[in-house]
């Protein structure tokens, strides 16, 4: 019996990463899966103002340090909630302010630095052990993240690959979403989606065995519920008006293949597990501002799921 840990879009969050790399050791996990979306959203300005004194805004909230402890405890703060501290001056803010290449610049220097090292803290965290860590970028993850996850001894980049898990059961992953509203780094239409999804399943020894780790959720699976938005990209309703956003080609590419499990996320508030035909369908959901990794613990028989439990931690 092979016990999975999943999570997904953990978004930058320093917390959640160290969580996720000892869901192993704390759930009896014996493999550790992480979803798409792995990097963050933002650069938070740490402004100088002179001496050891610098003022920061997050979240629409003004913050004053005076001293390196303070400045320390906000550092950690804001990469608890998936942000990248970024140390400047009032000069250069003027100069950023004119300047949007240059600061799209600064965003991928600081997330590819956190990216390598959470490469560098799972190597650490992880040697002497059996444990790897599946991983396959969302679509909010850049392309230049892949090359330092390859780099990595015990986080392997399974994008389009087929991965054996143990002797009965084999796993397909992609972090490629259907077309969102933001113009993100991985996403495209839904048949190309198709083709991406047989390209991966039709090299299965046993499909009916197989794990499904896709980032985006099948369409009306109840997994895929969003806020409806409109031309302006602003919540219909207060976001009180929810349609589903979830991948067609993957539903149907689920109704096909009939997957022994399938593994989601993409949709932060789409938590919940339900069965499309045979297959089990799960998205833990997310909560990563809150320093909480939501995830799902699913161990499997030879030729059945014995028993899954979301996990809040």
């Amino acid at each position: 019996m092979t016990t999975i840990f999943f999570a997904t879009d953990i978004h930058g969050s320093d917390i959640c990463w160290s969580k996720f790399l000892n869901a192993g050791k704390f759930y009896g996990a014996d493999k550790l899966v992480l979803g798409g979306d792995m990097t963050g959203k933002a650069v938070i300005p740490f402004v100088h103002q002179g001496g050891k004194n610098y003022r920061i805004t997050l979240l629409e909230q003004v913050f004053d340090t005076t001293n390196e402890e303070e400045l320390a405890d906000m550092t950690k703060r804001v990469r608890s909630r998936g942000y990248y501290p970024y140390m400047t001056n009032p000069d250069e803010i003027a100069e950023l302010e004119k300047d949007p290449e240059r600061v799209s610049r600064i965003f991928l220097q600081e997330v590819l630095k956190v990216v390598q090292q959470w490469m560098d803290l799972a190597d650490k965290k992880l040697d002497g052990t059996d444990m790897k860590v599946y991983c396959s970028p969302g679509n909010d993850d850049m392309d230049e993240v892949d090359e330092i996850i390859r780099s990595s001894k015990r986080v392997m980049l399974v994008e389009g690959l087929v991965s054996q898990l143990d002797d009965n059961h084999e796993m397909i992953a992609s972090g490629w979403s259907n077309i969102t509203p933001w113009k993100t780094h991985r996403e495209e239409n839904e048949d190309q989606l198709a083709v991406r999804y047989e390209a991966m399943y039709s090299q299965l020894k046993n499909p009916r065995n197989s794990i499904f780790n896709i980032h985006v959720p099948p369409h009306k699976s109840g997994l895929d519920e969003a806020p409806e938005l409109d031309a302006d990209l602003r919540p219909v309703l207060a976001g009180n008006s929810m349609i589903p956003v979830g991948s067609t080609a993957l539903r149907k590419a689920i109704e096909k293949v009939q997957p022994l499990l399938s593994l989601h996320g993409h949709i932060h508030e789409g938590r919940g597990a339900t069965r499309i035909g045979k297959t089990l369908c799960i998205n833990p959901g997310s909560m990563y501002e809150q320093g909480t990794l939501l995830g799902t613990i699913v161990k499997l028989g030879k030729n059945t799921i014995d028993n899954y439990v979301l996990t809040t931690g």
